[in-house]
């Protein structure tokens, strides 16, 4: 990451019973935010323990792609208008910038 590079993070609570109708608004939803300037990729999982909870991770070129170029965007509301419904709480959204990473072992045949 450069050091204007953030990732996103938003744990995502789906009102419980909606997780599949969530998972198929998503994937409509993606195409939306991966054609925004900016946009570094994106990840979402499901818990594991807490399977109506979603964690999203999406690395931005920096702050201001997020907060003023998608949220300000008409993409945005399409996107709110796909997935907004389904949260329960509506999620916190915050932004980090890496301090430390360290590399897993790499696979060998």
């Amino acid at each position: 990451m450069t050091t204007d590079e953030v990732l996103e993070h938003a744990l995502l609570h789906v009102v419980p019973g909606q997780e599949p109708a969530f998972e198929e608004a998503f994937e409509q939803a993606r195409s939306i935010i991966s054609a925004m300037p900016g946009f570094g990729g994106l990840s979402v999982s499901r818990c594991v323990e807490r399977p109506s909870t979603y964690l999203l991770l999406v690395r931005w070129d920096s702050l201001e792609a997020h907060t003023d170029g998608f949220r300000g965007s008409p993409g945005y509301l399409r996107w709110a208008s796909l997935l907004h419904h389904f949260y329960d709480p509506f999620p916190v959204v915050e932004h980090f910038r890496e301090v430390s990473v360290i590399p897993g072992p790499t696979a060998t045949p």
